[in-house]
């Protein structure tokens, strides 16, 4: 029998157990260095990934380019928005600049003859978790959002990703304080046991 007693980590488990997201818009910077965030993505990328496909890439965007994604992203809400008010505009374009990086994890599922499409978007969600983990280990917050332009075609296409492709998230990455935890769910609620 193997002994596992070597791989416990009772630090993991605390920061697991206690992991919470900051809201871009109270991050702070410094973001991670470039050798921070090669090793938080190569972390995310070690993922359960049936038949080894990598079905999802990283586009980093950091420093003027939130600021040029931002405008894209402006443009985009405005055409499809006509009648904003120009506060509303204005939170648009800034959704990019609120972190110092932001890292989207591109899925990039497709039909495969072994291993299913579901499969493969797991896959994604699974890096983007990942990625949030070892970016709270390395000391920093994060916030794993969605938000429309996940789901704006226009917006991907001006964001480079092919037709096949999809944002599983764009994960915030900065600096700041820890927030209180929410409200969790009751296990008793969402636990049975089949028998």
């Amino acid at each position: 029998m193997t002994d596992t007693s070597a791989w416990t980590s009772p630090a993991t488990i605390e920061l697991l157990r206690t992991r919470r997201s900051l809201a871009p818009h109270l991050m702070t910077g410094p973001g991670p260095t470039a050798a921070e965030l090669e090793a938080m993505l190569a972390i995310a990328a070690r993922v359960p990934d049936h038949g080894k496909l990598a079905p999802w890439r990283f586009v980093i965007v950091e420093g003027a380019a939130r600021d040029r994604l931002g405008a894209i992203a402006g443009d985009i809400f405005v055409t499809n928005n006509p009648g904003a008010d120009a506060e509303r505009v204005a939170l648009e374009r800034n959704r990019f600049s609120r972190a110092p990086v932001v890292v989207a994890v591109v899925s990039r599922a497709a039909q495969h003859p072994k291993i299913p499409v579901w499969e493969q978007q797991l896959s994604a969600g699974a890096v983007c978790m990942a990625l949030t983990t070892a970016a709270v280990a390395m000391g920093f917050v994060t916030a794993w959002l969605t938000e429309w332009m996940a789901y704006d075609r226009a917006f991907m296409t001006a964001f480079g990703l092919a037709e096949t492709e999809v944002v599983a998230g764009f994960v915030h990455i900065g600096r700041g304080e820890r927030p209180e935890d929410r409200v969790r769910p009751v296990m008793a609620d969402i636990v049975t046991r089949w028998a």
